[in-house]
């Protein structure tokens, strides 16, 4: 697949630097014909990216474009391995594909998801070079049941890391959602293997978005990117990785060592919608409460005319209700 593709990601390298760079000097430079460079300037426009075209000038990106480093990755990683495929069908799915051979801790990152999924099996959309695409095998040795809190725990690492670097604002939705005035900002897509009584393979994937354009379509809910965040200041998307895979080798660690207790009050401090009303979709039963937080099992808590409830499991949806 990666072969397929050089070409244009060579012709996207060219480019990356802002300037205009006409389609002979283009051509000369990948040994191919001006018109299979404006046949491949085509394929690149599919994966989301604006290009100008300016007769007399040729041709250049609406945006610069910052590409991850995969070399300061990988000397930033201790001893798990790093892989960054630029055009993938799913970063989850590569690492699912493997994981009997993956050390826990092993990540891999893209530019441009064909088939980027998120949870009950919606399609993830993944503009090239846009947003962070990132996932993260780990090995847990509990088992299948104990990965019941993992999305509540990565997401809590992933609001904590940004906090960090100085962006603010950021909540949480449960149990995988990151939000931002109420809109979306990033999903987390928590996908396992493994036998009962063995050890549970978990997949941790997290799609962030960065800089995307406000016209994308395919996403049927409020969304917001880190350019609005961050006031256009948005930080450098190696260095963002960087601190993400940090974060969540260390919360990781922390959950397979003590559970869920410690994260309990982490969460709660970034609930989105603590003390508000929300409804609770659960198969074709819906449900209305008071959302009081999470419990150690990583259940929301909610306050309904019953008294205290809590609610836990794939299959449950809660939207805002004020």
């Amino acid at each position: 697949m990666m072969k397929e593709h050089s070409t244009k990601l060579t012709l996207l390298t060219c480019l990356s630097d802002g300037q205009f760079h006409s389609g002979e000097k283009l051509g000369e430079l990948l040994g191919i014909s001006r018109a299979a460079v404006s046949k491949h300037i085509k394929g690149i426009q599919c994966w989301g990216i604006d290009i100008f075209r300016v007769q007399g000038r040729g041709y250049q990106l609406a945006d610069p474009l910052e590409m991850l480093s995969q070399s300061s990755l990988v000397a930033a990683s201790d001893d798990a391995s790093v892989d960054v495929i630029p055009i993938i069908d799913s970063t989850n799915q590569y690492l699912l594909d493997r994981t009997s051979e993956l050390s826990s801790g092993s990540v891999c990152l893209a530019e441009y998801q064909a088939a980027g999924r998120g949870r009950r099996g919606r399609e993830w959309v993944s503009p090239f070079g846009a947003n962070l695409y990132l996932s993260m095998y780990w090995k847990l040795d509990a088992g299948m049941a104990a990965a019941m809190g993992l999305s509540l725990v990565v997401g809590v690492a992933v609001v904590e890391a940004l906090e960090k670097i100085g962006v603010q604002g950021i909540k949480l939705k449960w149990p995988n959602d990151l939000y931002y005035n109420d809109k979306k900002l990033a999903g987390i897509l928590v996908e396992l293997s493994g036998q009962a009584g063995g050890a549970a393979h978990i997949v941790i994937g997290l799609g962030l978005n960065m800089s995307m354009k406000s016209e994308v379509e395919g996403i049927d809910q409020p969304w917001t990117s880190l350019t609005e965040v961050c006031n256009g200041e948005v930080p450098n998307r190696t260095e963002l990785a960087q601190a993400l895979i940090c974060a969540w080798h260390t919360a990781l660690t922390d959950y397979e060592l003590n559970g869920m207790s410690g994260f309990v009050p982490r969460w709660n401090r970034l609930d989105n919608f603590l003390g508000r009303n929300v409804r609770l979709l659960i198969g074709p039963r819906e449900l209305e409460g008071e959302v009081m937080g999470i419990n150690e099992q990583g259940a929301v808590l909610l306050k309904t005319h019953n008294g205290l409830e809590s609610h836990i499991g794939g299959e449950i949806s809660l939207r805002k209700n004020d």
